[in-house]
């Protein structure tokens, strides 16, 4: 990367955009690496964020507000250009003599023209939205998906996850959605207890539960992600113990943990105001890839718990294939006390929505062997 190239938030907010649309690059990584390096403000280090997140986000709504304009399809570079221009027009509140003419100064000299056409007229010419999905610039499937899921509470859903989502710092420091801390207190790990967290990285709800005297053995499949989670665990001085074990085959005698949480892989679908790109990620058959994997990794820990411990299984999603359709564990009752925090009964578990507390969307269910 060339940082010397970065002389502006935009400038920084292109080159990412361009990063993500047409390398396949995740927002949440390469932009922080860029950041890290551009010598920027911290105004414009936020400025650059918004619109690298936000135009991510709305690129659907983007691309309808300039395709209005268009006669032929634009190489992908000026689409991406022109999808930063619309973000900062229809979206960001941005005063138009500074989205077009700044946005216009990226534009190779043989497409400032065409560009400066295309914004001025995205600037002068209201936008009238060809549909909900497009206006909320989500795949047509995933709004599909979660009108069935939710059906009420999906409009209010769908908007929340456009909106960005609120900087919540617990008392050491470590930054963590509300609705991730209230699964980690869900777990209900005492003084002195030994827990496993199966799929632990970066370590936000280990390092929680080994915040009130429990050893947690904090768990992760990814070499990468096991690093991070080291990381983190050292920075905070957690008692917790990092192994490198795959959830569905771990390698933990039966019966050796007084408490187990699987927060399992799944589609992230309740998550996406966090992760821009992954809208545009996901599809609809991985819901169901994700749903036998999870399936086989809860009946893999399920023996790990010992009689009258507690699984506690969650998901950053709202799909009831990835939750609360799969079978109760063997040997498990269901634990029906209402958990703290914001939860709303759903099924055999809790459900959170974005709009309930301005969190990420979850399911949670909670587990006690009730035998051998």
């Amino acid at each position: 990367m060339s940082a010397p190239t970065w002389t502006t938030a935009r400038s920084v907010a292109l080159d990412a955009i361009e990063r993500i649309d047409l390398d396949g690059a995740y927002a949440n990584i390469v932009l922080p690496q860029m950041l890290g390096e551009c010598g920027l403000s911290t105004r414009d280090r936020a400025f650059a964020t918004e619109l690298v997140y936000g135009t991510t986000r709305m690129r659907r709504a983007c691309d309808a507000a300039v395709d209005r304009f268009l006669l032929r399809e634009p190489e992908p570079a000026i689409r991406s250009l022109l999808r930063l221009g619309a973000y900062q027009l229809v979206f960001a509140d941005v005063a138009p003599h500074a989205a077009v003419g700044e946005t216009v100064e990226l534009a190779p000299k043989r497409a400032r023209g065409f560009v400066n056409a295309i914004l001025r007229n995205i600037a002068r010419t209201p936008m009238v939205w060809p549909d909900e999905a497009t206006r909320l610039s989500y795949p047509d499937w995933i709004m599909q998906r979660l009108v069935a899921e939710l059906g009420d509470d999906a409009p209010d859903a769908l908007e929340r996850m456009n909106v960005a989502p609120p900087v919540t710092v617990r008392d050491d420091g470590y930054t963590q959605d509300r609705a991730s801390t209230w699964a980690a207190a869900a777990v209900g790990a005492q003084p002195g207890e030994v827990v496993l967290d199966v799929c632990a990285a970066p370590g936000g709800k280990a390092t929680a539960m080994a915040s009130g005297g429990a050893f947690v053995v904090a768990a992760d499949v990814s070499s990468s992600r096991t690093y991070l989670l080291q990381g983190n665990i050292e920075r905070l001085g957690s008692t917790c113990a990092v192994v490198g074990a795959d959830g569905s085959k771990p390698p933990f005698a039966a019966s050796s943990f007084d408490r187990v949480l699987l927060d399992a892989p799944c589609s992230g679908l309740g998550a996406l105001r966090r992760r821009p790109d992954a809208r545009w990620r996901i599809q609809p058959a991985d819901i169901d890839d994700l749903a036998v994997l999870q399936r086989s990794m809860l009946a893999a820990v399920a023996p790990l718990v010992r009689a009258g411990g507690t699984l506690v299984y969650s998901v950053c999603t709202v799909t009831a294939a990835e939750s609360v359709d799969h079978p109760v564990p063997d040997g498990f009752d269901i634990v029906a006390e209402p958990p703290a925090g914001s939860w709303r009964p759903y099924g055999r578990g809790w459900r959170v929505l974005p709009q309930d507390d301005d969190t990420d969307a979850m399911v949670m269910i909670r587990y006690r062997r009730s035998h051998d």
